[in-house]
């Protein structure tokens, strides 16, 4: 008889429900799937693309899960009280797990599942956080006065590495309810360490995208209708093109992006398209920067089947995130599989595992001059789709579906 793995969650996510499926239909472990916000399956309000989210490819085939009423007065994944599910510690004793792995614990009914199984049976833990918005070496300066230039800047920097040692005193509180943490690569694998956690209780199961919809379709010649698409866009095939997708807000710097190519175009030493595809908070800010620059266009918000393509559209991917919290970047693993070359800033979390110079290159957050070298450089390198394609696959689904396998066994 197979072992049982309950799998807690807010709500079906694009890069969770394929493996999800995958586990299930590997037949090794019997898993059942319990998502705490079911109001989030129709759809759900997103501040930051501005818009009611509905994924157009299918999150809820090919595995068991079950709905857990949610009664909370504003349900949400963004706040502690909104997964209030009153059922479902009851809901996952009756599954009666041999395992069971959390996603999340910043939830009033997350957290209780977890310190209600805790010592009873195995809880694991699943998370991406890093500790790349702490300037750990900066905090331990400030502790010993080192290179503070007055009284008042000492008191100020104090105030911030008493806030980082306060919240990482919280941290490990929260962590003493795990037994073991699922990272996600070696950001993650810091960050875990920081907060209590031991070797023995860190296990690598990489963060992942579904690489075969990107990489390869039956359906749909990804590379012919990307071309159509640029000479709609008024792109030709020689033209080189950055892309960036993802939310236009202030973590994601894309405002840094834009100032950098039209300087770069300025200069007359290059002429390089961008393209930003997605929604947010800085997109009217971005679009009167841009204003009738040729060289810049928007293409808004695209959905999940129509990716591959958009990936397509460039020459290079670039994430020039500033932080806070770009906990990994999967635009980046997307980017990859898609065939296309990336360039990242050091605040993105993916940097120090997937970005090799053999398919990209990591510069300096927020330095404009170090974006503008790292882009040019990257312009002039000969990098083939296959190159990004297989360098990405050890970053996969059944990667993490075998790590699961072997810890339940």
């Amino acid at each position: 008889m197979n072992k049982r793995l309950a799998i807690i969650t807010t709500h079906p996510i694009q890069y969770n429900a394929p493996w999800f499926a995958l586990l299930h239909q590997r037949g090794k472990v019997d898993i059942k799937v319990f998502y705490t916000w079911p109001q989030a399956v129709e759809g759900f309000d997103d501040p930051d693309f501005g818009k009611n989210i509905q994924w157009d490819i299918p999150l809820l085939k090919g595995y068991p899960y079950s709905f857990v009423k949610n009664v909370s007065v504003h349900p949400s994944s963004k706040t502690w009280k909104g997964i209030d599910n009153p059922t479902l510690i009851d809901e996952v004793t009756q599954f009666e797990p041999n395992a069971i792995l959390v996603f999340g614990w910043k939830f009033k009914s997350h957290f209780a599942l977890m310190r209600h199984f805790k010592g009873k049976i195995p809880v694991w833990f699943r998370g991406d956080s890093t500790l790349l918005d702490y300037d750990i070496k900066g905090l331990k300066d400030i502790a010993t006065r080192n290179n503070l230039t007055s009284h008042l800047s000492f008191l100020s920097s104090f105030k911030l590495y008493l806030k980082y040692r306060l919240r990482q005193t919280a941290l490990r509180l929260v962590y003493r309810y795990v037994d073991k943490a699922l990272y996600v690569g070696t950001n993650s694998r810091h960050y875990f360490m920081a907060h209590g956690l031991t070797n023995e209780q860190l296990v690598l199961a990489p963060h992942a995208i579904d690489n075969q919809r990107f990489t390869y379709s039956i359906e749909v010649d990804y590379e012919m209708e990307a071309i159509k698409w640029r000479k709609e866009l008024g792109i030709s095939e020689n033209d080189t093109v950055v892309l960036f997708a993802g939310k236009l807000e202030h973590k994601k710097n894309p405002l840094l992006l834009l100032n950098t190519i039209r300087e770069l175009n300025q200069s007359g030493n290059s002429t390089i398209k961008l393209i930003f595809s997605g929604s947010g908070p800085l997109e009217a800010e971005l679009k009167t920067i841009a204003g009738r620059d040729n060289n810049i266009r928007f293409i808004s918000f695209i959905n999940q089947r129509r990716m591959p393509v958009a990936y397509r559209l460039a020459t290079i991917f670039c994430l020039p995130s500033q932080g806070p919290e770009e906990t990994w970047g999967l635009g980046v693993n997307e980017a990859l599989a898609s065939g296309r070359p990336v360039l990242v800033s050091d605040k993105v979390g993916c940097a120090a595992d997937v970005v090799h110079a053999s398919i990209g290159s990591i510069f300096s957050s927020g330095n404009a001059s170090d974006l503008k070298a790292k882009l040019m450089e990257l312009a002039k390198e000969n990098i083939t789709p296959h190159a990004c394609q297989q360098h990405i696959t050890s970053w996969s689904f059944e990667k993490i579906c075998n790590v699961i396998e072997k810890e339940m066994t």
